[in-house]
């Protein structure tokens, strides 16, 4: 659905455009992305707990889910593929549902306190199983499937974004500004579940069932 555009609005509507309003790369950035992982990679994954995975259905809908874990929970098989295990969710599965039709994939990963990222491009698949798997059990919880990416592009991403949110500052979190993980259920998910019910269920027990 087209979004209804204002008189005033001046859209970028192809490269030229966008290339005069912000800039072409210099050279060293422009040819940053390698093809294959560098051990300062594997060094970053080995540390990162978080990984934003970015998918595109074959309509072109697209969606990107959080994965965490313990830092170094992606499972390095090589210099050309990883492995990134799935955990109990809300089982949407729209990434993988997106996967199913589309292979490519986008990948940040992050470190606390990091400005910078580490992004991976490629395609992936999934497996329901793989002897690797035994060696991403968490909390006795053996992975029932796995997202195995095969590399296409690397590159480190710098830190001015987290920089100008101030991602990592504490005295710029504001957890309290907007309604509680509850009452957004409540409200939008779930208005006929009492709102003690859900509060309780998203309290601190809710720590407990990760990996249930």
């Amino acid at each position: 659905m087209n979004t209804p555009q204002n008189e005033s609005w001046s859209v970028v509507s192809d490269a030229q455009q966008l290339r005069e309003l912000v800039g072409s790369p210099i050279q060293r950035v422009a040819d940053k992305a390698r093809p294959t992982l560098h051990e300062l990679d594997r060094q970053w994954l080995a540390a990162s707990p978080l990984c934003l995975v970015a998918t595109a259905a074959a309509d072109g809908s697209c969606d990107v889910s959080p994965r965490g874990d313990p830092p170094g929970f992606t499972h390095v098989l090589d210099e050309r593929t990883i492995a990134i295990p799935e955990r109990p969710g809300n089982r949407r599965a729209d990434g993988f549902c997106n996967l199913l039709e589309n292979p490519h994939v986008g990948l940040i990963f992050l470190i606390p306190g990091r400005g910078d990222t580490l992004r991976i491009n490629g395609t992936a698949e999934l497996l329901r199983d793989a002897p690797f798997f035994d060696e991403m059990v968490v909390n006795e919880h053996r992975p029932r499937l796995a997202l195995l990416v095969h590399v296409q592009e690397v590159f480190h991403h710098c830190s001015k974004a987290f920089l100008r949110s101030s991602l990592w500052d504490p005295s710029s979190w504001a957890p309290d500004a907007i309604a509680s993980r509850a009452r957004i259920a409540r409200t939008l998910e779930q208005p006929d579940r009492p709102l003690e019910e859900l509060e309780h269920y998203y309290g601190p027990g809710y720590a407990d069932r990760l990996y249930r």
